[in-house]
Protein backbone atom coordinates (compact mmCIF):
# COMPACT_ATOMS: atom_id res chain seq x y z
CA UNK A 1 0.00 0.00 0.00
CA UNK A 2 1.45 3.42 -0.52
CA UNK A 3 2.40 5.81 1.98
CA UNK A 4 3.09 9.21 2.66
CA UNK A 5 6.84 8.82 1.93
CA UNK A 6 6.05 7.61 -1.45
CA UNK A 7 4.81 11.58 -1.88
CA UNK A 8 8.33 13.00 -0.89
CA UNK A 9 10.77 14.62 -2.91
CA UNK A 10 13.97 17.09 -2.04
CA UNK A 11 13.44 20.48 -3.13
CA UNK A 12 16.10 23.13 -3.03
CA UNK A 13 14.38 26.15 -1.09
CA UNK A 14 16.23 28.71 -3.74
CA UNK A 15 13.09 27.32 -5.98
CA UNK A 16 10.35 27.77 -3.87
CA UNK A 17 8.73 31.39 -5.23
CA UNK A 18 8.71 34.30 -3.39
CA UNK A 19 7.31 36.53 -5.30
CA UNK A 20 4.81 36.20 -8.58
CA UNK A 21 6.04 36.38 -11.83
CA UNK A 22 6.69 40.24 -12.89
CA UNK A 23 4.26 39.94 -15.52
CA UNK A 24 0.98 37.56 -15.09
CA UNK A 25 0.87 34.54 -17.50
CA UNK A 26 4.46 34.72 -18.03
CA UNK A 27 5.28 31.97 -15.97
CA UNK A 28 6.72 28.22 -17.89
CA UNK A 29 4.49 25.89 -18.31
CA UNK A 30 5.59 21.84 -18.35
CA UNK A 31 3.32 20.27 -20.66
CA UNK A 32 3.32 16.09 -19.06
CA UNK A 33 1.33 13.69 -21.84
CA UNK A 34 0.55 10.60 -19.83
CA UNK A 35 -0.18 8.57 -22.77
CA UNK A 36 3.56 9.33 -24.39
CA UNK A 37 5.09 9.75 -20.57
CA UNK A 38 6.78 12.97 -22.42
CA UNK A 39 7.60 16.57 -21.35
CA UNK A 40 7.64 19.78 -23.02
CA UNK A 41 7.85 23.64 -22.13
CA UNK A 42 6.39 26.42 -23.63
CA UNK A 43 5.15 29.70 -22.13
CA UNK A 44 1.68 29.55 -20.17
CA UNK A 45 0.54 32.38 -22.48
CA UNK A 46 0.53 29.72 -25.10
CA UNK A 47 -1.83 27.74 -23.13
CA UNK A 48 -4.74 28.62 -25.87
CA UNK A 49 -2.40 26.47 -28.17
CA UNK A 50 -3.22 22.87 -25.69
CA UNK A 51 -7.51 23.65 -25.56
CA UNK A 52 -9.23 22.79 -28.08
CA UNK A 53 -12.66 24.34 -29.22
CA UNK A 54 -15.19 21.29 -27.70
CA UNK A 55 -13.31 21.63 -24.20
CA UNK A 56 -14.64 22.97 -21.12
CA UNK A 57 -11.82 25.09 -18.77
CA UNK A 58 -13.83 24.95 -15.55
CA UNK A 59 -12.40 27.96 -12.90
CA UNK A 60 -12.35 28.41 -9.65
CA UNK A 61 -13.69 32.10 -8.72
CA UNK A 62 -13.31 32.29 -5.19
CA UNK A 63 -11.96 34.80 -3.52
CA UNK A 64 -9.60 35.61 -1.28
CA UNK A 65 -10.20 37.44 2.02
CA UNK A 66 -8.31 39.28 4.42
CA UNK A 67 -7.94 36.51 6.67
CA UNK A 68 -5.20 36.92 8.84
CA UNK A 69 -5.59 39.22 12.13
CA UNK A 70 -2.63 39.79 14.23
CA UNK A 71 -3.17 41.11 17.96
CA UNK A 72 -2.64 40.17 21.71
CA UNK A 73 -4.50 39.02 24.46
CA UNK A 74 -5.44 41.12 26.83
CA UNK A 75 -5.25 39.73 29.98
CA UNK A 76 -1.51 38.91 29.60
CA UNK A 77 -0.16 40.60 26.49
CA UNK A 78 0.61 37.72 24.61
CA UNK A 79 0.73 37.88 20.50
CA UNK A 80 -2.35 36.06 18.84
CA UNK A 81 -2.79 35.10 15.57
CA UNK A 82 -6.66 34.63 14.15
CA UNK A 83 -7.19 32.97 10.38
CA UNK A 84 -11.06 34.01 10.05
CA UNK A 85 -12.55 30.29 7.90
CA UNK A 86 -16.49 31.08 7.92
CA UNK A 87 -18.73 33.97 8.41
CA UNK A 88 -21.61 32.94 10.85
CA UNK A 89 -22.92 36.47 10.98
CA UNK A 90 -21.14 39.83 10.12
CA UNK A 91 -19.60 39.77 13.46
CA UNK A 92 -19.44 36.45 14.41
CA UNK A 93 -16.57 33.85 12.56
CA UNK A 94 -15.70 30.69 12.74
CA UNK A 95 -11.43 31.01 13.45
CA UNK A 96 -8.20 29.33 13.53
CA UNK A 97 -6.48 30.55 16.78
CA UNK A 98 -3.06 30.67 17.08
CA UNK A 99 -1.15 29.59 19.62
CA UNK A 100 -3.92 26.48 20.00
CA UNK A 101 -3.15 27.01 23.38
CA UNK A 102 -5.00 30.37 23.70
CA UNK A 103 -8.20 29.23 21.96
CA UNK A 104 -10.13 29.16 25.47
CA UNK A 105 -13.47 30.10 25.46
CA UNK A 106 -13.94 34.07 27.44
CA UNK A 107 -10.56 34.95 26.01
CA UNK A 108 -10.48 38.27 24.65
CA UNK A 109 -7.77 39.38 21.71
CA UNK A 110 -7.24 43.31 21.14
CA UNK A 111 -6.55 44.11 17.77
CA UNK A 112 -5.77 47.58 15.67
CA UNK A 113 -8.33 50.37 16.32
CA UNK A 114 -10.82 49.52 18.51
CA UNK A 115 -11.53 45.91 17.51
CA UNK A 116 -11.64 42.95 19.96
CA UNK A 117 -12.82 39.51 19.86
CA UNK A 118 -14.08 36.95 22.28
CA UNK A 119 -13.88 33.40 22.19
CA UNK A 120 -17.43 32.13 22.07
CA UNK A 121 -16.87 28.27 22.12
CA UNK A 122 -13.53 26.16 21.48
CA UNK A 123 -14.10 23.61 18.22
CA UNK A 124 -10.75 22.14 19.04
CA UNK A 125 -8.07 21.86 16.34
CA UNK A 126 -6.95 25.07 17.25
CA UNK A 127 -10.57 26.55 15.77
CA UNK A 128 -12.95 28.62 17.86
CA UNK A 129 -16.05 30.55 17.31
CA UNK A 130 -15.29 33.89 18.07
CA UNK A 131 -17.21 37.23 18.23
CA UNK A 132 -16.23 40.54 17.35
CA UNK A 133 -16.88 44.20 18.85
CA UNK A 134 -15.65 47.77 18.26
CA UNK A 135 -16.84 51.40 19.01
CA UNK A 136 -17.97 51.45 15.21
CA UNK A 137 -18.38 49.77 12.02
CA UNK A 138 -17.34 46.43 13.54
CA UNK A 139 -17.19 44.80 9.66
CA UNK A 140 -15.03 47.21 8.59
CA UNK A 141 -12.63 47.27 11.24
CA UNK A 142 -12.42 43.74 10.52
CA UNK A 143 -11.70 43.93 6.81
CA UNK A 144 -9.27 46.61 7.82
CA UNK A 145 -7.08 45.18 10.34
CA UNK A 146 -6.87 41.94 8.29
CA UNK A 147 -4.28 40.66 5.86
CA UNK A 148 -3.96 38.64 2.58
CA UNK A 149 -3.02 35.32 4.39
CA UNK A 150 -0.15 34.24 1.98
CA UNK A 151 1.44 30.96 2.39
CA UNK A 152 3.49 29.64 5.57
CA UNK A 153 6.36 28.87 2.45
CA UNK A 154 6.84 32.60 1.84
CA UNK A 155 9.32 33.87 4.07
CA UNK A 156 8.42 37.12 4.25
CA UNK A 157 5.08 39.57 4.81
CA UNK A 158 2.29 40.50 3.18
CA UNK A 159 2.78 43.56 1.05
CA UNK A 160 0.32 45.41 -1.64
CA UNK A 161 1.52 43.41 -4.42
CA UNK A 162 -0.60 40.69 -2.74
CA UNK A 163 -3.74 41.71 -2.62
CA UNK A 164 -3.73 41.76 -6.08
CA UNK A 165 -1.29 39.28 -7.16
CA UNK A 166 -2.50 36.14 -4.55
CA UNK A 167 -5.80 36.81 -6.49
CA UNK A 168 -7.29 35.44 -9.63
CA UNK A 169 -8.54 37.86 -12.44
CA UNK A 170 -11.83 36.33 -12.37
CA UNK A 171 -11.93 35.69 -8.47
CA UNK A 172 -15.99 36.88 -7.85
CA UNK A 173 -17.01 35.08 -4.37
CA UNK A 174 -15.50 36.30 -0.87
CA UNK A 175 -14.11 32.97 1.56
CA UNK A 176 -11.11 31.89 0.82
CA UNK A 177 -8.31 31.76 3.22
CA UNK A 178 -6.08 30.70 -0.09
CA UNK A 179 -5.65 31.16 -3.15
CA UNK A 180 -6.89 28.30 -6.32
CA UNK A 181 -3.37 29.01 -7.40
CA UNK A 182 -3.35 27.23 -11.27
CA UNK A 183 -6.12 30.18 -11.88
CA UNK A 184 -3.24 32.63 -10.81
CA UNK A 185 -1.34 32.08 -14.05
CA UNK A 186 -4.46 33.25 -16.42
CA UNK A 187 -4.79 37.10 -17.72
CA UNK A 188 -8.28 38.47 -19.06
CA UNK A 189 -6.09 38.12 -22.98
CA UNK A 190 -5.59 34.87 -22.00
CA UNK A 191 -8.93 33.62 -21.22
CA UNK A 192 -10.38 35.61 -23.91
CA UNK A 193 -7.94 33.97 -26.78
CA UNK A 194 -8.91 30.54 -25.13
CA UNK A 195 -12.59 31.65 -25.57
CA UNK A 196 -12.11 33.08 -29.24
CA UNK A 197 -11.44 29.88 -30.06
CA UNK A 198 -14.92 28.39 -28.98
CA UNK A 199 -13.91 26.89 -26.13
CA UNK A 200 -16.49 26.95 -22.71
CA UNK A 201 -15.25 29.25 -19.95
CA UNK A 202 -16.99 27.42 -16.90
CA UNK A 203 -16.83 28.47 -13.18
CA UNK A 204 -17.61 26.89 -10.04
CA UNK A 205 -16.68 28.17 -6.31
CA UNK A 206 -15.11 26.18 -3.85
CA UNK A 207 -13.65 28.89 -0.68
CA UNK A 208 -10.19 26.85 -0.14
CA UNK A 209 -9.45 26.16 3.78
CA UNK A 210 -6.60 25.84 5.43
CA UNK A 211 -6.64 22.37 5.25
CA UNK A 212 -4.70 22.73 1.60
CA UNK A 213 -1.44 23.75 3.92
CA UNK A 214 -2.21 20.64 6.56
CA UNK A 215 0.59 17.35 5.94
CA UNK A 216 -1.02 13.92 5.81
CA UNK A 217 -0.95 13.02 9.69
CA UNK A 218 -0.97 9.48 8.82
CA UNK A 219 1.80 7.41 7.22
CA UNK A 220 -0.43 5.18 4.62
CA UNK A 221 -2.04 7.04 2.38
CA UNK A 222 -5.70 5.52 2.52
CA UNK A 223 -6.43 6.77 6.31
CA UNK A 224 -5.77 10.70 5.72
CA UNK A 225 -8.91 12.24 5.64
CA UNK A 226 -9.55 16.20 4.53
CA UNK A 227 -11.60 18.86 6.01
CA UNK A 228 -14.74 19.62 4.73
CA UNK A 229 -15.26 22.98 2.05
CA UNK A 230 -18.05 24.20 0.43
CA UNK A 231 -18.93 24.29 -2.86
CA UNK A 232 -20.98 25.61 -5.40
CA UNK A 233 -21.86 24.53 -9.16
CA UNK A 234 -24.26 26.43 -10.86
CA UNK A 235 -27.25 24.44 -13.13
CA UNK A 236 -25.27 26.73 -16.21
CA UNK A 237 -21.93 25.18 -15.98
CA UNK A 238 -23.85 21.70 -15.45
CA UNK A 239 -24.85 22.25 -18.36
CA UNK A 240 -22.02 23.37 -20.11
CA UNK A 241 -20.03 19.89 -19.01
CA UNK A 242 -22.68 18.17 -20.68
CA UNK A 243 -22.50 19.71 -23.46
CA UNK A 244 -19.00 19.81 -23.29
CA UNK A 245 -19.14 15.52 -23.25
CA UNK A 246 -21.58 15.29 -25.74
CA UNK A 247 -19.22 16.88 -28.55
CA UNK A 248 -16.64 14.25 -26.69
CA UNK A 249 -14.51 17.05 -25.72
CA UNK A 250 -12.09 17.45 -22.55
CA UNK A 251 -13.34 18.48 -19.20
CA UNK A 252 -10.10 20.97 -18.04
CA UNK A 253 -9.62 21.28 -14.54
CA UNK A 254 -7.94 24.48 -13.42
CA UNK A 255 -6.10 23.42 -10.45
CA UNK A 256 -6.87 20.69 -7.48
CA UNK A 257 -9.73 22.74 -5.48
CA UNK A 258 -11.71 22.35 -9.15
CA UNK A 259 -10.34 18.90 -9.82
CA UNK A 260 -12.09 17.99 -5.99
CA UNK A 261 -15.66 19.68 -6.78
CA UNK A 262 -15.96 17.88 -10.32
CA UNK A 263 -14.94 14.83 -8.58
CA UNK A 264 -17.89 15.34 -6.31
CA UNK A 265 -20.50 15.62 -7.74
CA UNK A 266 -22.10 14.22 -10.65
CA UNK A 267 -22.91 16.74 -13.75
CA UNK A 268 -25.86 14.94 -15.19
CA UNK A 269 -27.42 16.79 -12.10
CA UNK A 270 -30.06 19.43 -13.08
CA UNK A 271 -29.86 21.68 -10.52
CA UNK A 272 -27.46 24.15 -8.52
CA UNK A 273 -25.09 22.08 -6.51
CA UNK A 274 -24.59 23.92 -3.08
CA UNK A 275 -23.07 21.42 -0.50
CA UNK A 276 -19.79 20.17 1.08
CA UNK A 277 -17.18 17.96 0.02
CA UNK A 278 -14.02 16.05 2.09
CA UNK A 279 -12.65 13.88 -0.83
CA UNK A 280 -9.12 12.78 -0.47
CA UNK A 281 -7.70 11.47 -3.39
CA UNK A 282 -4.96 9.15 -3.80
CA UNK A 283 -3.85 6.74 -6.00
CA UNK A 284 -5.47 4.31 -7.25
CA UNK A 285 -8.37 6.50 -7.92
CA UNK A 286 -10.62 6.13 -10.91
CA UNK A 287 -11.19 10.01 -12.08
CA UNK A 288 -14.52 10.31 -13.54
CA UNK A 289 -15.36 13.91 -14.77
CA UNK A 290 -11.80 15.35 -15.26
CA UNK A 291 -9.71 14.61 -18.38
CA UNK A 292 -7.19 17.14 -18.57
CA UNK A 293 -5.05 19.42 -15.31
CA UNK A 294 -4.01 22.30 -14.80
CA UNK A 295 -1.90 22.29 -11.80
CA UNK A 296 1.23 24.09 -9.57
CA UNK A 297 3.99 22.17 -8.66
CA UNK A 298 2.82 21.13 -5.04
CA UNK A 299 4.68 20.42 -1.38
CA UNK A 300 6.10 16.88 -0.80
CA UNK A 301 3.76 14.88 1.45
CA UNK A 302 0.53 16.60 0.94
CA UNK A 303 -2.86 15.90 -0.23
CA UNK A 304 -2.06 18.15 -3.73
CA UNK A 305 0.76 15.59 -4.80
CA UNK A 306 -1.30 12.74 -3.93
CA UNK A 307 -4.65 14.09 -6.01
CA UNK A 308 -1.68 14.61 -9.17
CA UNK A 309 -0.05 11.59 -8.50
CA UNK A 310 -3.38 9.73 -8.88
CA UNK A 311 -4.56 11.98 -11.93
CA UNK A 312 -1.02 11.31 -13.80
CA UNK A 313 0.45 7.82 -12.00
CA UNK A 314 2.79 8.76 -8.94
CA UNK A 315 5.82 7.69 -10.46
CA UNK A 316 5.48 9.48 -13.95
CA UNK A 317 4.49 12.68 -11.17
CA UNK A 318 7.56 12.23 -9.28
CA UNK A 319 9.75 12.08 -12.42
CA UNK A 320 7.61 14.89 -13.76
CA UNK A 321 9.21 16.78 -10.38
CA UNK A 322 12.44 15.36 -10.82
CA UNK A 323 12.89 17.02 -14.50
CA UNK A 324 11.33 20.72 -13.03
CA UNK A 325 13.72 20.68 -10.10
CA UNK A 326 16.65 20.04 -12.73
CA UNK A 327 15.29 22.67 -14.67
CA UNK A 328 15.21 25.06 -11.93
CA UNK A 329 11.20 24.93 -12.48
CA UNK A 330 9.64 27.71 -9.47
CA UNK A 331 7.63 25.76 -7.00
CA UNK A 332 4.23 26.17 -5.05
CA UNK A 333 1.75 28.91 -5.02
CA UNK A 334 3.80 31.50 -7.07
CA UNK A 335 5.58 29.33 -9.00
CA UNK A 336 5.42 27.52 -12.44
CA UNK A 337 2.76 25.39 -13.76
CA UNK A 338 2.14 21.68 -15.09
CA UNK A 339 -0.25 21.11 -18.11
CA UNK A 340 -1.23 17.43 -17.51
CA UNK A 341 -2.81 15.80 -20.79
Amino acid sequence: MLTKSDLMYDLPEKLIAQHPPKVRGSCRLMILNRKEKTFSEIEFSGISDHISPDDALVLNDTRVIRARLKGTRESTGGAVELLLLEKITPVLWKTMVRPGRRCRTGNVFSFDLTLKATVQEELGMGRALVEFSSGGKTEELIHSAGTIPIPPYIKRASDEMDNVRYQTVFAQNDGAVAAPTAGLHFTPEILQRIQNTGTSIDYLTLHVGPGTFQPLRKELLAENTMEEERYDVSSQTLNSLRKCREKQGKIIAVGTTVTRTLESIDIYSSRNLSESTSIFIHPPYQFRNVDVLLTNFHLPGSSLISLVGSFAGLDLIMEAYKKAIEEKFMFYSYGDAMLII
